[in-house]
This record gives C-alpha cells, sequence and structure tokens, in this order.
C-alpha cells in the first residue's frame, strides 16, 4: 500500500513555478539575456527566481539598472548590496550619461526624467547587443500592462505593438528575433501586489528600509504627499511636516510619492495590502505619466 502523501501546491508555488519556468526559457531561447534590477520589490523577488532557476551555477545573464539619477539612495545602496553578496555581474546605465551625450534633452532642469529611461534603456540594448531583457512588470499595475504578453516582442527600434504580438498558446514561448530586435520577458506577468508581499515573507527577503514605515518630511499637495528631498525641495508657501509612510514602490524621487502608513513589518504591510482599495501606481505616481494611455505611448517608445 502506498502511503506516500502528495504535497499540495499553494497559489505561490504555483507563481513560483510558472516564473522559473520562464525565465529558463528565456535562457535556453535567447543568446544574450539581461535582467533588469532596480533594487526594487519585484525585482527582488525576480532575483530569488533567478537563484531557484540556476543555482548552484552563475546566472546566465547580467543584471541591469538604468537609473534616472534621481533615485532614492537607500534603494540604490540597497542594488549594490544584494548584486555584490550574489556575485552577480551590474552594469549600471544612467539617463545622466544620455543626457551628455545629447540623445536626452530636458524641457526645463526640474523635468522629471522618469520618461526619459526608454532611451537610456535602448542605448543599453545596443551597447551590449541584448536580445532580451528580463523586467518584472505585473499585469495588475495599470492596463497597458495588463495587455503584455509573457514574451513581449519589440521591434528594430524597440518599439512595442500591443496587435502585433505571439500567441502563446500551453504556455509555449516564441523568443525568436532578427538582429536588432528585442524581446521582453515578465516572468511574474501573473503576480499580485499581494502576491508579491506574501512572495516576500515566505523566502524572508531583505528589502530597503522605505518599503517600512518611517518619518519623513513631507508636503500635502492635492491628495498626495510629496516627500521632500534635495531633489523635490519644499516650495515658497510649502507646509512641511513630518508623517509616517512608506513607499508600496520605489523609483524616481520627482514621480514617486509615499503613502500614510504605519506598516513597519512585511506582514502589517501584507494585511494593508489585502484591505486596500486604492492601486498600487494611483497611489504613488506624481507625474502624468502614470496614467494608461500615457504608459502605453511609453511602452509603444520602448519602455520595459
Amino acid at each position: 500500500m502506498n502511503t506516500t502523501k502528495q504535497k499540495t501546491l499553494s497559489h505561490l508555488d504555483w507563481l513560483e513555478a510558472e516564473a522559473i519556468h520562464i525565465m529558463r526559457e528565456v535562457a535556453g531561447q535567447c543568446s544574450n539575456p539581461a535582467l533588469l534590477f532596480s533594487g526594487g520589490k519585484d525585482s527582488i523577488c525576480m532575483l530569488r527566481i533567478a537563484e531557484k532557476a540556476f543555482r548552484p551555477g552563475k546566472f546566465p545573464f547580467p543584471l541591469v539598472h538604468v537609473d534616472t539619477g534621481h533615485n532614492y539612495p537607500e534603494v540604490i545602496a540597497f542594488r549594490d548590496k544584494r548584486a555584490a553578496e550574489l556575485g552577480e555581474r551590474l552594469i549600471v546605465r544612467s539617463v545622466e550619461d544620455s543626457m551628455k551625450r545629447g540623445t536626452v534633452v530636458l524641457k526645463h532642469p526640474g523635468e522629471s526624467r522618469n520618461k526619459h529611461q526608454s532611451v537610456t534603456l535602448l542605448e543599453t540594448i545596443a551597447e551590449f547587443e541584448f536580445d532580451a531583457c528580463i523586467g518584472g512588470a505585473r499585469r495588475d499595475e495599470e492596463k497597458a500592462r495588463a495587455k503584455e504578453r509573457i514574451f513581449s516582442f519589440r521591434d528594430e527600434f524597440g518599439g512595442w505593438d500591443p496587435k502585433n504580438q505571439r500567441p502563446e498558446l500551453w504556455s509555449l514561448y516564441n523568443a525568436r528575433a532578427h538582429k536588432g530586435e528585442n524581446i521582453r520577458a515578465f516572468p511574474i506577468s501573473n503576480w499580485t501586489e499581494l502576491d508579491v508581499w506574501q512572495y516576500i515573507e515566505r523566502e524572508g527577503l531583505e528589502l530597503p528600509s522605505i518599503y517600512f514605515a518611517h518619518t519623513r518630511p513631507v508636503v500635502l499637495k492635492g491628495g498626495s504627499i510629496v516627500p521632500v528631498t534635495d531633489v523635490t525641495p519644499a516650495k515658497p508657501g510649502d507646509v512641511v511636516e513630518d508623517m509616517v509612510v512608506r513607499f508600496r514602490t520605489v523609483g524616481d524621487i520627482t514621480c514617486t510619492a509615499p503613502v500614510a502608513s504605519n506598516a513597519d513589518t512585511v506582514a502589517k504591510i501584507i494585511e494593508e495590502t489585502a484591505t486596500t482599495t486604492i492601486t498600487e501606481r494611483g497611489a504613488t505616481r506624481l507625474d502624468d505619466q502614470a496614467s494608461d494611455a500615457a504608459m502605453e505611448q511609453r511602452k509603444k517608445e520602448g519602455y520595459f
């Protein structure tokens, strides 16, 4: 009599297995892929997926980050620390470099650099001749990303055409591309923000400190909480106050806002995430580039 008990897989087990499969498909089909790693929570999960997919060997791709030059210092420090701990190659290219080359021109010195990341990303892909970039985008983030295939085809100009994507029946992925074309692969497409936090808790993953509740000087503007920093200083007439906040997502300082929160542990963040009615991007984006139409246009221009 067979008394072996069959393990019941949790929803996180299924999501993890799918992500590992996708990441291995990228490594198997593409000759020169890269993993986009910003130090944010989604890309931290991607690193753990890569560990489970390829350890004890080295990752079959470098880590790549496009830095606007206006990222939160806690996140940049964590990025460098985590890459060093893993012993993996980290390639950093900056929007500031593109500005020096003249390929990015700001309308005014205070313009957000966030939307200009597309230019630097395409330049980085061309410099290293990457044929695939693995990103941590999720379909629940906003409508443009919900249209993505898991293997998203980009033309020779880095452009995305949502009406010209390949079918992915039975989880079969097609990474074929001519020289100059590119695949963007999204292994955690089917995850939600809550899934990410539950996975972080299960795996005991370390995070940048700004994801947890802390006291920060801010200005309240139009329903948004604007952090007071060297990049976003208080303006005449602004009322600066210290508030207990945390970040649900991290990115360029000029367009990433915190939320009021006392959640100082992952367990508390999970509870808060499970009950919120405001989307991650809806709660934290300060610029007009956060709209669905603007995001879709950015993706057509080469954004991940």
